[in-house]
């Protein structure tokens, strides 16, 4: 499998624990502000990555690839956040903060691998 397909997989596999995390937070604890930050940038990175697939050059595809890294980057902030507020437990903060952290690396990847094609 490419490293695309594999960052496309993994990154609609986190975009549905985020939506599960959410659902959870928001039924359990009744939290709806940390939660819904998580939500929102947990998700825009598999949303980021498949605006990539489609995008209009390889600057465009490097600056969707970036924003998708930004924003999992983002999600690491609220999910420490949620973890340090006790919304969420150690077991299932270190799990899903290693498939973010995984998803960060494989972006970061994809990002220098593109730019080195760039200047082929």
């Amino acid at each position: 499998m490419s490293e695309s397909k594999i960052t496309k997989a993994k990154s609609l596999s986190f975009a549905i624990r985020i939506v599960k995390l959410y659902k959870h937070l928001c039924d359990t604890h009744k939290e709806y502000v940390l939660s819904k930050q998580c939500l929102r940038s947990g998700t825009a990175i598999g949303a980021m990555v498949r605006e990539a697939e489609y995008a209009q050059s390889k600057l465009d595809f490097i600056h969707k690839l970036s924003i998708a890294s930004k924003e999992a980057n983002e999600t690491l902030y609220w999910l420490e956040l949620l973890f340090e507020t006790k919304h969420i437990d150690s077991s299932s903060y270190e799990s899903i903060k290693t498939d973010a952290e995984e998803l960060l690396k494989l972006l970061t990847a994809s990002i220098k691998t593109a730019k080195a094609n760039l200047k082929k």
